[in-house]
């Protein structure tokens, strides 16, 4: 701790996006390489560790030298001089999580993508079937059927079903109306 130099294994250098032996891994290179947004929450952990010596662990990004942003989970604790007590240097390991982040939010992004696009279906069909009601063009049926998913506290996509479901019964343009300004949508008759 006291000359702020590190050792790196050969895979924690790649990991920074340098070869084995590039540079002299130093405090101030590591800070360097912290992503902006992470590099405030750095000096507690670091203070925590040099003055307690405890098991630490933390997530973190870096940006590499190649400008490539990782995520690294880092784990560690400080050495103690057996004679002084103090701590002297820190121990533990870099891990690189990146894509095992990416495929997380690649397959939450995936979800959403998915379940926006299955709740859209219905809302084009009704603006469709309100524009056509009420000889309108598709931006307005959209705001009447907001306004009306505003005036009832019901989902949109709610309301949108309400009035696709409609359309499998022998209803009429009254009908749509009387969905889209009722205090709470009627149940779709049976």
């Amino acid at each position: 701790m006291a000359t702020e130099e590190w050792w790196w294994s050969d895979e924690t250098y790649r990991i920074h996006g340098f070869e084995p032996g590039d540079v002299v891994p130093t405090t101030a290179l590591m800070l360097a390489h912290k992503h902006p947004e992470d590099l405030p929450s750095t000096p507690q952990v670091a203070a925590y560790v040099a003055a307690t010596g405890k098991p630490f662990s933390s997530v973190h990004r870096i940006m590499d030298a190649r400008g490539q942003e990782r995520t690294l989970a880092v784990v560690g604790q400080g050495r103690r001089d057996p004679g002084t007590r103090q701590v002297v240097e820190l121990v533990g390991y870099f891990i690189d999580v990146t894509a095992g982040i990416k495929d997380q939010a690649n397959r939450a992004a995936d979800t959403s993508i998915r379940a926006a696009a299955a709740t859209r279906a219905p809302i084009e069909q009704a603006k469709g079937i309100i524009a056509f009601a009420l000889g309108i063009d598709s931006a307005e049926a959209f705001e009447r059927l907001r306004s009306a998913s505003n005036d009832t506290n019901v989902a949109v996509r709610d309301v949108a079903r309400l009035i696709v479901e409609l359309t499998s019964t022998r209803s009429t343009a009254a009908d749509v109306i009387a969905v889209l300004t009722a205090p709470r949508p009627p149940e779709p008759p049976a």
